[in-house]
Order: C-alpha cells, then sequence, then structure tokens
C-alpha cells in the first residue's frame, strides 16, 4: 500500500512539472501567412553601427508637449527625466480654456522655467455677435495668469474643434490671429494628417499599420488632404504680423513640397517636427537635405509622451547615421528607421535656437 502511494505521489509530481514547464514555455511561432501586420516585430540582423544616445547633444526645447501628467509628483519625475536627456524646457499645450487651463497652470508652475503653459482657444458660438470679444477677452486673462503661446489647435478637415465647421482661414478667426500678433503669442495648428490616412485602407497602402488607426474617412463634410493644408496656407498669408507653428510638418512627410511652398511664401511659418519621426526616417537623404534648407524654420517636438526612451529615439534619428534598426518607442509602422546624421550648426537650431526666436517673438 504504500510502495503504491508513493508511485501515485511521483505521478503527480511528474504530471504537476511537465505541466508547469508547458505553461512556461513560449507559444509556438505564428505562421508567416498567419501574422498580423500590426503583430510583425523584426529584428535587424545587419552588423553595422548602433549608436546610443542617452543624452542630446546640446539643450533642447520641446515646443510640442501636453500635459500628459495630473500631479506634483508626476510633473517633478518629468524633471528629473527631463535633465537626464538635456531637455532645458517644455511647451505644454493644454488646448482648453478655463478651469482646465487654470490647473495646468498652477500644476506646472512649481518648476519655473522648465515649462510653458499655452492655452486653448474656445470656439463655441462662432455665429454670435460677441464670439471674438469672448475668445479674446479669455486670452488676455490667460495671459495675465502666465500663458505663453495658443495650441495646439486641430483641424482634421471638419473644422476646428468645438467651432461648429469653422477653418482655420475664417474670416471669423481673423479678430483672433490678430490679436494673438498684438499679445505676442504663437499658435500652434493641427490640419489633416498625413496622406496615407487619406488612401485606401488595403493591402497598397504602404502606412497601413499605422493609417487604419487615423484614417480620414472619405465623407463630403471632410475636406481632403490638399484642402484643408490650404486652409491654414491662406490663413498665415492673411496674418503676416503673427506666428504660426504648423505642427507635424504640417503633415505633409509623404510630399515635403507643400510644406517648402508654404514656408517659401511666409516668414511667419515655422514647422514643429513632433511625431512624425516615423514618417520621416524612411528617407534620411530627402530629410537631411530639407533641414539644410529649412534649419532656420524647423522646431524639435515630441507628442508623444514623458519616457527617456522616446526622447533618446529622437536624438539617434536626428544625430546619427545609424542604418536599418527598429525602435519599440516609436513602432508606428512595418519600416525600419533610419538617421539623419544632422550637422552641429542645424542640430542647434532646430534642438533650441530657433524655439529661442519663436519665444522671444511675445
Amino acid at each position: 500500500m504504500l510502495t503504491r502511494l508513493r508511485l501515485l505521489l511521483a505521478a503527480s509530481a511528474m504530471v504537476s512539472t511537465v505541466a508547469g514547464a508547458l505553461a512556461q514555455s513560449p507559444a509556438p511561432p505564428t505562421p508567416p501567412d498567419q501574422l498580423l501586420l500590426k503583430d510583425y516585430r523584426p529584428t535587424s540582423i545587419y552588423r553595422i553601427p548602433q549608436t546610443l544616445v542617452p543624452k542630446a547633444k546640446f539643450p533642447v526645447i520641446d515646443i510640442h508637449s501636453h500635459a500628459y501628467v495630473q500631479t506634483p509628483e508626476a510633473v517633478a519625475a518629468w524633471v528629473k527625466t527631463m535633465d537626464e536627456v538635456g531637455i532645458e524646457k517644455t511647451i505644454v499645450m493644454v488646448g482648453g480654456t478655463g478651469k482646465r487651463l487654470d490647473d495646468a497652470i498652477a500644476l506646472f508652475s512649481a518648476h519655473p522655467g522648465r515649462f510653458e503653459v499655452w492655452s486653448g482657444l474656445d470656439l463655441s458660438g462662432a455665429d454670435q455677435p460677441d464670439f471674438a470679444a469672448r475668445v479674446i477677452a479669455e486670452l488676455e486673462r490667460g495671459v495675465k495668469l502666465g500663458v505663453r503661446g495658443v495650441g495646439e489647435l486641430s483641424d482634421k478637415g471638419r473644422g476646428l474643434r468645438n467651432s461648429g465647421g469653422m477653418h482655420v482661414d475664417d474670416p471669423r478667426m481673423d479678430p483672433i490671429f490678430e490679436k494673438l500678433a498684438d499679445l505676442g503669442l504663437p499658435v500652434n495648428i493641427h490640419v489633416g494628417e498625413d496622406q496615407w490616412m487619406y488612401e485606401a485602407m488595403d493591402s497598397s497602402n504602404d502606412g497601413l499599420m499605422n493609417a487604419f488607426k487615423w484614417k480620414i474617412p472619405a465623407d463630403p463634410a471632410v475636406l481632403g488632404h490638399d484642402e484643408v493644408i490650404a486652409t491654414l496656407a491662406r490663413a498665415v498669408k492673411k496674418h503676416p504680423r503673427t506666428t504660426f507653428i504648423a505642427c507635424h510638418f504640417a503633415n505633409t512627410t509623404s510630399d515635403l513640397s507643400m510644406l517648402a511652398r508654404m514656408l517659401d511664401a511666409s516668414p511667419n511659418l515655422y514647422a514643429d517636427i513632433a511625431a512624425r519621426f516615423g514618417e520621416t526616417s524612411p528617407i534620411p537623404r530627402t530629410m537631411r537635405k530639407f533641414y539644410e534648407k529649412y534649419q532656420d524654420r524647423l522646431l524639435y517636438g515630441t507628442d508623444m509622451g514623458t519616457e527617456a526612451e522616446m526622447y533618446r529615439s529622437t536624438f539617434r534619428i536626428l544625430e546619427t547615421e545609424d542604418e536599418h534598426f527598429y525602435l519599440e518607442t516609436l513602432r508606428l509602422y512595418h519600416w525600419p528607421y533610419h538617421g539623419f546624421g544632422l550637422p552641429d550648426g542645424i542640430l542647434r537650431k532646430v534642438y533650441r535656437d530657433n524655439a529661442r526666436k519663436v519665444l522671444k517673438k511675445r
């Protein structure tokens, strides 16, 4: 009886061991013909230089960020990260007014010189007679509290947020943009999305993995890619005293000649590079030439959170000549990234000097 019991216990232990091993063993790989594009995680096998950039080569002003954190402790942790990676100052675009703006100013003012808070615009009631006066009054109130810019305004084709369909070139926006010039406040504006988001969501779309997430509907009520970008170009030309920032390369990364024409036509226009590292890194030689030509008009920005490795990924793309690498922090597409290897003079301008010019225009 005792021997039988020992055999049963041994068998039970063996079953448990085998079950545990099976539970811990990795799942079998997905067959290639069943692998989803969103699950594609290639690893480069090229034995070529791989450069780590723990800290930016020069001090950086991040012109495009948001209120990603909501507590004093989290803000302090963000400042610590900024110190580690070389971010001198961050522009926090609240995109709101009233209490939302007031709370953000109170939160970030605990670290003087490290953050600037930019407000939004309440564009509701655009058909009311007091519309412009009301918006301007809130702008003036914000300036007294320490607001130093406006953004991020957004129009993805249906009109500016909460405006009832009004685009940036609408005449009702004219007195507001003129007031921004009077107050010396730059304005950051997002128009449309990149061209991939307008293409067919099928096997022909080489940006499908990220395009599907941000796709723009084919709707007669929604301005197309070129149309909505044209509204910004017209607004910028109408208001030469106002400093405009077209965020995300004005969402023209598939055809930078569009942005080039806007920059050539309007000296009061700048472009930030935020959240378009994935879209630009596949074409490093083209991008280097673009940075060289417009080195006085491009502004460093992130728009991708507060993690140290996020910042370091952007520095690697801008500073190094690394080729064919993948970044988990920026894995938006299936393609590999490549560094631009920008010269020191251009890096200094993009990282900090151009932003200081914009911020001093106040």
